[in-house]
C-alpha cells in the first residue's frame, strides 16, 4: 500500500476508529447488502456544508493505491489520502435511542461544527 500527501506520523495513525457500537452497525449494514463483493466502509472529507466541509460515508468496493485501509474484526474501513489528514484521531460512532439513532463522528481536529453535525472546520 502507497500513501502519498500524508506524513509518516499520520500514514501510521489509524485516521478514524469505530466504537463497539459502530462495528456492529456496519458488520450488519454489510451483512444486510447480500453481496459476494468485499465491501468496505469508505469515510471521506468532501469540500461544503455551512461549516467548511462534510463527512461522507458509503460502501465500496473499490480501493485507490494510496488509500488507508484498516480492519476492525473484519470489518474493512478505507480513509483516501487526503481525508486522512483531516480526519486522524477521529471516532466513528453509532447511537439507537429515542432520541434517534445514527452515526457520528468526533473529530479532533475540528475547530468548528455547525448543529447538523455532519460539516466541520
Amino acid at each position: 500500500m502507497t500513501t502519498t500527501n500524508v506524513n509518516m506520523t499520520q500514514k501510521n495513525a489509524d485516521p478514524i476508529t469505530l466504537t463497539d457500537g459502530a462495528l456492529s452497525k456496519v458488520a450488519e449494514l454489510i451483512a444486510a447488502e447480500g453481496t459476494e463483493e468485499t465491501l468496505a466502509l469508505r469515510v471521506s472529507v468532501k469540500p461544503g456544508g455551512c461549516s467548511g466541509f462534510n463527512y461522507d460515508m458509503f460502501f465500496d468496493s473499490e480501493f485507490a493505491d494510496d488509500d488507508i485501509v484498516r480492519d476492525y474484526s473484519g470489518v474493512k474501513v478505507v480513509v483516501d489520502a487526503a481525508s486522512a489528514e483531516l480526519l486522524v484521531g477521529s471516532t466513528l460512532d453509532f447511537a439507537d435511542g429515542l432520541q434517534g439513532a445514527g452515526f457520528h463522528i468526533t473529530n479532533p481536529n475540528a475547530t468548528r461544527t455547525c448543529g447538523c453535525g455532519n460539516s466541520f472546520s
